[in-house]
């Protein structure tokens, strides 16, 4: 009985797996300023391949719902009964995550990436020096639900990287690192609008004394990972009126 109960929960899940991959609204391709990463309590460590560049860094390519779903929502777009049973500890899901478990990252599969990987992508957190984790667990909790395979997943979030140089846009508009001056969110908002064509999310962080630093940076991706859209939902992202850009 307990084997059949097992045996259960484990198609349910895969259900809900092959479920999210395929209803996904769009993509947050999301960046970082590594100087806002590092100025923190926590900190930060460089890779194994030294100090990245003052450059905004790839966090990720997130696949998200233009609308969080409820247990009732995901009974009805389809998923076995019994669902609510096996959710019931989240309320609502705003996107698929974790699609595919039995799918890791396999280096071959990125190899004639990896140099610009290393120089766009890299880790910070202090866990591991190597960035190949930190792609490796974007892949497992994002890009298995990206429906693009692996090699199209870093492809595509290095492609839109190089179309759209952040760091540049914000420079062309007077916006540039320091440690004393600060910004207009609506300035950076707007430089980022004339640099891409479209509205992106602003994410804020504090720094060791408090002041609000622009963190990270939401642009919207259609769903075929093909082009920017301007993001369909608002984010109020912890900032003020105006934010620093730390100096890295």
């Amino acid at each position: 009985m307990m084997k059949l109960v097992a045996l259960s929960v484990l198609l349910l899940l895969s259900l809900v797996a092959v479920s999210s991959a395929e209803e996904f609204d769009f993509f947050y391709l999301v960046q970082q300023w590594p100087g806002s990463f590092c100025d923190t309590t926590k900190g930060c460590c460089f890779p194994d391949t030294g100090k990245p560049a003052a450059d905004f860094g790839i966090h990720g390519l997130w696949p998200n719902y233009a609308k969080c779903k409820t247990r009732h929502d995901l009974l009805l777009d389809g998923a076995a009964p019994g669902l609510e049973m096996v959710t019931k500890r989240k309320k609502k899901k705003c996107w698929p995550e974790f699609c595919n478990n039995g799918e890791p990252l396999k280096i071959a599969a990125i190899a004639d990436l990896l140099k610009q990987l290393e120089a766009n992508w890299p880790t910070l957190a202090c866990k591991s020096g190597k960035s190949f984790d930190f792609w490796s667990q974007e892949w497992k909790k994002h890009g298995t639900c990206s429906d693009l395979g692996q090699h199209g997943y870093f492809a595509a979030s290095l492609g839109f990287k190089a179309r759209h140089n952040l760091t540049a846009i914000l420079a062309d508009a007077g916006i540039v690192p320091s440690d004393d001056k600060t910004y207009f969110l609506s300035s950076i908002k707007d430089a980022i609008r004339e640099g891409t064509g479209f509205t992106a999310n602003i994410e804020c962080n504090r720094g060791v004394d408090g002041e609000t630093q622009l963190f990270q940076v939401y642009q919207c991706v259609d769903r075929a990972g093909e082009n920017l859209i301007d993001c369909p939902l608002p984010m109020t992202g912890n900032c003020k009126d105006r934010v620093q850009l730390p100096a890295f």
